[in-house]
C-alpha cells in the first residue's frame, strides 16, 4: 500500500494543519475533474427526482421540468431558468430543508439574488398549502422588506405553485441542459456572486 502511495501524487498530511502548501496545490490541481463533472453530477440528480412525490400527480422530476419551462416561457433569463430547474433538487436526500441544499448547489454560481429565492423558496411556497397542515402559510412575511421578497413570492406564484399539471407542454431535459452546463461552467465564487 504504501509503494502505490508513494507513487502517486497526494497531499502527505494526517491532519490538515500540518499540511503544506505543495500538499494543498496538488489537491487543487488533482480535484479539476470533480469540478468540470459537476453539471452532470447535477443532472443525474435531477434525473434521479422521477422517484420522488408518490403522491402527487407527477414527479418531483416532471415538476422541475415545467417550473423551468414557465420560467422561460416568460422570458427569465439563463440563471433564473437553471435555478427554476434545480429548486428542488435536494428533495430526496433532504425533503424537510430541501430549498438549502439546491441554494448550496447553485451558490458559486449564480448571484446573490438567485440563490436568496432559491434558498427561500420553501417558506415562500408554504404559502399555498401550510395553512392545512397546521402551520403558518404567511411564514414568509418575516422577509417582507427583503430586496428578493417580490421575487421570490413570483417565482412561486408564477412557476412552482402552478407546475404539478400532467397535461402541461413540458419541455423536455434536453432543452435545458445546455443552460445547466453554462451556469456550472462559470468561474465559482466568481463575479457573478458579488452583483444583485
Amino acid at each position: 500500500m504504501v509503494d502505490a502511495l508513494s507513487r502517486r501524487r497526494i497531499a502527505t498530511y494526517t491532519r490538515m494543519a500540518d499540511g503544506t502548501q505543495e500538499d494543498y496545490l496538488i489537491q487543487q490541481e488533482l480535484s479539476q475533474p470533480l469540478h468540470a463533472a459537476l453539471a452532470n453530477r447535477v443532472l443525474t440528480e435531477l434525473i434521479g427526482l422521477q422517484q420522488s412525490s408518490p403522491a402527487n400527480l407527477i414527479s418531483r422530476y416532471e415538476h422541475s421540468l415545467q417550473t423551468a419551462t414557465r420560467a422561460l416561457r416568460d422570458d427569465a433569463d439563463e440563471e433564473t431558468v437553471v435555478a427554476a430547474l434545480l429548486h428542488d433538487i435536494g428533495d430526496l436526500m433532504a425533503p424537510s430543508n430541501h430549498s438549502a441544499i439546491a441554494a448550496e448547489i447553485l451558490r458559486p454560481y449564480v448571484t446573490p439574488s438567485t440563490y436568496w429565492v432559491v434558498e427561500h423558496h420553501g417558506i415562500f411556497q408554504g404559502y399555498y398549502f401550510w395553512h392545512y397542515l397546521g402551520r403558518d402559510r404567511n411564514a414568509r412575511e418575516k422577509f417582507r422588506g427583503h430586496p428578493d421578497f417580490e421575487r421570490t413570492v413570483d417565482f412561486c406564484h408564477k412557476w412552482d405553485q402552478e407546475s404539478f399539471d400532467p397535461s402541461y407542454d413540458t419541455l423536455p431535459l434536453s432543452v435545458f441542459e445546455p443552460m445547466v452546463r453554462s451556469v456550472f461552467a462559470r468561474e465559482p465564487w466568481g463575479e457573478h456572486t458579488k452583483k444583485r
